[in-house]
């Protein structure tokens, strides 16, 4: 179950700590396809990175969040 995150005495959402974890893999990940040359194959970028983002995000929540 996901637990609320406590910062002096406000209660946050856990998204709040999943959001930038996930941003930094995916950012990790666009960085090494960049240096790779890879990046040009993809077809539509945009629609990748999102997709990706959300991607990355699923995979934390799953991890992190518990069962």
């Amino acid at each position: 179950m996901l637990q609320t995150v406590v910062f002096s005495g406000l209660e946050f959402s856990p998204l709040v700590v999943y959001f930038p974890i996930a941003f930094l893999f995916s950012a990790l990940t666009r960085f090494i396809l960049h240096r790779l040359g890879w990046h040009d194959r993809i077809w539509k970028v945009a629609w990748f990175e999102v997709s990706l983002f959300v991607c990355y995000l699923a995979l934390i929540v799953y991890v992190l969040g518990g069962r």
